[in-house]
This record gives C-alpha cells, sequence and structure tokens, in this order.
C-alpha cells in the first residue's frame, strides 16, 4: 500500500488499490480504539485495509462499521470479503442496496452490462455475499455511535438513488462518495484542488444531483471526504463549480441528442474539450495526454450516464 494519510481529526485515508494509484480511496474513522471504514474498493483492498489498520496498532475487531456510500463496485466490491474479515461490524448500506449486498448477482449482471465479461470477473471476482442480520438500512437521518462520536447518514440521490452521504460533526466533514464529484490529486496546483461532476450510469439525476449538494452545504462542512480521491477543502467554491459544470455537461448533452448514433462519441468529446478547457484555466501542469489517459475511464462512464438520462428524459415527455 502506498502512504496512510492522517488528516490530524481522527480521520485516515489510503489508496485501496483499485485499477491505479490514487483512483478510490478508502477512508478510517478512528475514534478511541474502533473504526468505521467508508467505502471498501474491491476484494483486493482488504490487503491494504489490513495493513493501513496494522499501521494504527490496530486489527480486524477495531472495525465497528462498514459503511457504503452507495453500490457501485469501486465502492462496494469489497464489502463482502470485509465482513468476512471484520467479525464485529456491522454493514451500514442505502435501503435500496440492502438486498443487493445479501445477494450480488444482479448488482454483478449490471456491471457485465457495463464493463463486459472479462473486465468484471478481473476488477471484481467473486462478490461474497452479506449475511442480512449484519446489515444496518442507512435511512436518512440514522446516527452511529463510534465510541462517542455521531456519524449522521443522509440520504443523497443524484449520482445514484443508493447513495448517502456520513456527515462527521466532530471533523465537521461529510463523506460524500461519488456525490460531491471526483477530484484527483494529481491536478492540484499548489493548494488549490480541480473538480468535476460524475455522471455515470444508470441511475444518475442532475435535479436530485444539485439538491443533494446544496443540503450538504447547509452543514457547513470544513471539507468533504471524496472516494476519488481524499479530502477536498474551500467547500463552497467547489459546489459552485460542480454545479456550474453538471450544467455545462446536461448542455453537451442535449446539443447531441439528435445526432443519432454519433450521439454517444458527440457527448464524449464535448465532455473531454469541455474539461480540458477547464484544467488549462486552472493551470494544471499536466500535458494533455496525461490528462486523457487520467480522465479516459470518467469521460467513458459520464458519457454513458449522460445518454441514458436523455433517453430517460425522452421516456417521459
Amino acid at each position: 500500500m502506498q502512504d496512510l494519510l492522517d488528516y490530524g481529526n481522527g480521520i485516515h485515508a489510503f489508496d485501496s488499490g483499485y485499477v491505479r494509484p490514487d483512483l478510490a480511496a478508502i477512508h478510517l474513522i478512528v475514534e478511541r480504539g474502533r473504526v468505521a471504514l467508508v467505502d471498501t474498493g474491491n476484494n483486493d483492498s482488504l490487503l491494504n485495509t489490513l495493513k493501513a489498520l496494522s499501521r494504527l496498532g490496530l486489527g480486524p475487531d477495531a472495525v465497528e462499521y462498514v459503511i457504503l456510500t452507495h453500490i457501485h463496485l469501486d465502492h462496494a466490491g469489497g464489502a463482502g470479503a470485509m465482513m468476512a474479515a471484520f467479525p464485529r461490524a456491522r454493514l451500514v448500506v442505502h435501503p435500496r442496496g440492502r438486498r443487493h449486498m445479501a445477494d450480488p448477482a444482479q448488482l454483478l449482471a449490471g456491471v457485465r452490462a457495463v464493463y463486459g465479461e472479462e473486465a468484471t470477473a478481473r476488477l471484481y471476482g467473486e462478490l461474497l455475499p452479506v449475511p442480512d442480520e449484519r446489515m444496518i438500512e442507512a435511512v436518512d437521518g440514522l446516527e452511529l455511535d463510534l465510541a462517542g462520536r455521531k456519524l449522521l447518514c443522509l440520504d443523497a440521490p443524484g449520482h445514484a438513488r443508493h447513495h448517502i452521504a456520513i456527515v462527521d460533526e466532530r471533523a465537521k466533514g461529510i463523506f460524500t462518495g461519488d456525490l460531491f464529484g471526483l477530484s484527483y490529486r494529481e491536478m492540484d496546483v499548489a493548494d488549490r484542488q480541480f473538480i468535476f461532476p460524475t455522471t455515470t450510469p444508470v441511475q444518475f439525476d442532475p435535479v436530485a444531483m444539485h439538491a443533494s449538494i446544496d443540503r450538504l452545504l447547509t452543514y457547513a462542512p470544513e471539507a468533504v471526504y471524496l472516494t476519488h480521491f481524499g479530502r477536498v477543502h474551500a467547500v463552497l467554491q467547489q459546489a459552485a463549480q460542480l454545479h456550474r459544470l453538471l450544467d455545462r455537461f446536461l448542455e453537451i448533452a442535449r446539443a447531441a441528442d439528435a445526432q443519432g448514433a454519433a450521439r454517444h462519441e458527440q457527448i464524449k468529446q464535448g465532455l473531454t474539450d469541455l474539461l480540458r478547457d477547464e484544467a488549462k484555466n486552472f493551470g494544471c501542469l499536466l500535458d494533455e495526454r496525461t490528462l486523457l489517459e487520467l480522465w479516459e475511464t470518467d469521460l467513458e462512464l459520464n458519457a454513458q450516464g449522460l445518454g441514458i438520462w436523455l433517453d430517460q428524459q425522452a421516456a417521459h415527455k
């Protein structure tokens, strides 16, 4: 594993080991020797998780909660393996995701439809089911007690209907999964952080996303903690950026809607041009080739999600 980040407030982050370095973080909330994990990467992430706990002088019995921001497999693919490894833990998951954690077959089928059989097997392997009695439904307003540290779960649709955010009042922070976008550390310029939305398939809802982002701001967080990747500050400014870019994403999608078979590629190219210009204006020092490699999967999935959203809008007219 790479470095274990210590944010100085009981929150730590480390690279889950998913696909490439600094793509997917797992966060540890530590309070008086008790631990809550936020998101799980895939099955292979268990080894890095055990190493992170060991560096903190903790073992598997310290884990009280494994919290899933949502059940997309880069966030939840390792849940079954971790629950098997952490005997005292309870899995905290949105009510819409509970049945999929108990029986992952349908979830895997959906991922195969997007990624294909070979890639799904390579990335996620066999998903272990989680016993129903070890799960807690993260209904809106649920409070978890981590050795006296309150963690508040909020229903947070927009990226997916099975998405939650977790407010850590002691740290004045919120764990946002994919709701609050993507911010890759390779793009940082001094202490400034570049951020952009994620509109991946199949439940992207821009109206709900705008509303959920605004709801998070009512808690006045000093920082948000993204699965992709780590702590992000200047939250008000970043929220404004997300709102602005989300509206631009929709404009790009609508402009391509009449293009038939060429629609997907036109949306993808429009997103590429937009983010490339945004990165240049931000002062990012990475060359264009590196940026496109960094965004390759995001551009493809964001374009897919926007296309599905267009189809859903047409079906409801």
